[in-house]
């Protein structure tokens, strides 16, 4: 029987392979990718025989043994059949490809499944804000996280969320009613919107914005996926916003992402008798994010000079620049 890097016409096959077999945010797999190329990687996969670079035998055979795991027959066949189809993919090597991303090092997604306009995520990081919190927020946390939203949508910044029910849907929501662009990062494939009950506002999203996964169609979410997600929410932004968040938040894991590629982080300040302001409170108490009333206060933080290279928290303020016009184009490598 052909192995199956000989059934994989190249470098954007192989990638959606491992991803079908890996685990997002695997930082060994991601290494040896990174270092080889996914055609390279699936020899090396297949072949037992063969030095793994950076690994000695017994954790090459390990790693080995791990991802021959998940092969199964018809993984060339599912690669085939999802050719030609509405889901497209992102590589490195893509003119649309985010180059933010390349940040994240040995954590860098193998592939990007898409739905939608990826020219959404080819300009700059400080074009993109990412708006995150709590699924059981306040009217007031929706309120704010709306109006934030909105009014970036307005000044053409493309609002990045992860959809879910609370602060991120209504960020959806208010962008798409102003007119705007925005971006779904999903923990499940993009055929399979999660939760199920926005499954009308994820499509309208996919048809107007972009939805986007590491995840392979028709995979299902799972708690390692949601939290692997939360570095693509970081590093896809100039900035992350939290309007409310509990203390157990999955969204103070994207601050904390954000905050270690020297992005900055804003929080709405909140009463302390609310426990959907522990997280924005907390963050701010621990010098991890910046004060955010307003969006002009999100704006002068995604316009500090040099903000994606670690300099996002030196003392004063860049100036302001004209936003980019953001437009739908879909050119490219659609599968």
């Amino acid at each position: 029987m052909a192995r199956l890097v000989e059934q994989v016409p190249g470098e954007r096959q192989a990638r959606m392979v491992l991803s079908m077999i890996a685990e997002p945010d695997d930082p060994v797999t991601g290494r040896v990718l990174k270092q080889v190329g996914g055609v390279e990687t699936l020899r090396l996969i297949e072949d037992d025989r063969a030095t793994v670079p950076g690994m000695n035998r017994a954790d090459g055979m390990a790693w080995r043994e791990r991802l021959t795991a998940a092969i199964t027959p018809d993984l060339p066949g599912r690669v085939a059949q999802l050719q030609g189809g509405r889901i497209g993919t992102l590589i490195p090597a893509d003119a649309h490809w985010p180059t933010g991303l390349n940040e994240l090092r040995d954590r860098t997604p193998y592939v990007l499944w898409t739905r939608g306009a990826t020219s959404f995520l080819s300009g700059a990081v400080e074009d993109r804000v990412s708006i995150v919190g709590a699924r059981a927020a306040s009217p007031y946390g929706t309120t704010v996280a709306g109006e934030l939203a909105a009014e970036l949508a307005n000044q053409e910044r493309v609002i990045v969320a992860g959809g879910s029910y609370g602060i991120e849907g209504a960020a959806h929501r208010a962008t798409l009613a102003a007119g705007g662009s925005t971006v779904a990062v999903l923990a499940s494939g993009v055929d399979r919107p999660y939760p199920s009950g926005h499954a009308e506002l994820l499509d309208r999203v996919g048809d107007l914005g972009l939805l986007v996964s590491e995840i392979p169609p028709g995979a299902a979410p799972s708690r390692h996926r949601f939290v692997a997600r939360t570095r693509l929410l970081a590093a896809l932004s100039g900035t992350t916003v939290i309007p409310e968040a509990g203390s157990r938040s999955m969204a103070l894991r994207v601050a904390t992402e954000a905050h270690r590629l020297s992005r900055p982080v804003g929080a709405v300040p909140g009463p302390i008798t609310s426990a959907t302001s522990n997280g924005p409170n907390d963050l701010l108490k621990r010098g991890i994010a910046e004060v955010v009333t307003s969006a002009q206060d999100v704006a002068a933080l995604l316009d500090l000079p040099d903000n994606a290279r670690g300099t996002s928290r030196q003392a004063g303020l860049g100036q302001r620049r004209e936003p980019p016009s953001v437009r739908p184009e879909r050119s490219g490598r659609d599968l």
